[in-house]
């Protein structure tokens, strides 16, 4: 090997142990992020398992004591949050309006943190419990900003309850007016409708 490959390797030697030296330090650090980036993402992946298996717990005691008729049977769902949780506090909430519960209903579904997929459904029911109980108040600030059908069809019930006969009917006027011709809720809110006052058109004919 010639003199001047050796010189040429020695240089290049003295250049990488040079760079290394210069960027132990960003090197170190880099290698202190993935590892923390694996062990983090391991925890995480093992901690939403571990979220998904209380809640799951959590829900099924629920269910078992609502339909055993236990009061406060929503107690257990209480600060849970994600699907298992809303579904289980929707169920509950059923199960105790059936058996006259409403006030638990309402600690109920008020008592979780609902998964945003089904918010909107949780609200809808809760103003639905709300307005029965005599708050229409709060079940039409509960609804405030929700424009679907349904949400319209319960703003009217709110107004109904409180007294406010010609805004109810107004609002019955625009969920009939969201609603599909062949939607099965269509004729409850022609009902409503006529109950507040209004007229109910003509399926062609616009509201």
């Amino acid at each position: 090997m010639a003199i001047d490959d050796l010189l040429d390797e020695h240089e290049q030697g003295e250049r990488v142990r040079s760079w290394l030296r210069s960027n132990a330090l960003v090197l170190l650090v880099g290698v202190a992020l993935g590892i923390a980036a694996i062990y983090g993402w391991r925890w995480w992946g093992e901690r939403r398992v571990q979220q998904d298996q209380q809640a799951h717990a959590a829900y099924e005691a629920a269910i078992k004591q609502a339909e055993a008729g236990a009061d406060n049977a929503g107690a257990a769902l209480k600060g849970q949050q994600g699907t298992y949780a809303t579904l289980a506090a929707l169920r509950v909430a059923k199960a105790q309006v059936d058996a006259g519960k409403n006030e638990d209903a309402i600690a109920t579904l008020r008592g979780i943190q609902a998964d945003p997929a089904l918010a909107a459904v949780v609200q809808q029911r809760l103003a639905q419990l709300l307005a029965a109980t005599g708050k229409p108040d709060e079940a039409l600030k509960l609804l405030d900003g929700q424009a679907d059908g349904a949400a319209l069809e319960l703003r009217g019930d709110a107004l109904a309850v409180a007294g406010k006969r010609d805004q109810a009917r107004d609002e019955y006027a625009k969920a009939l007016a969201a609603l599909d011709v062949a939607s099965p809720a269509r004729r409850r809110v022609e009902l409503k409708l006529q109950d507040a006052g209004g007229r109910v058109p003509d399926p062609a004919e616009p509201i």
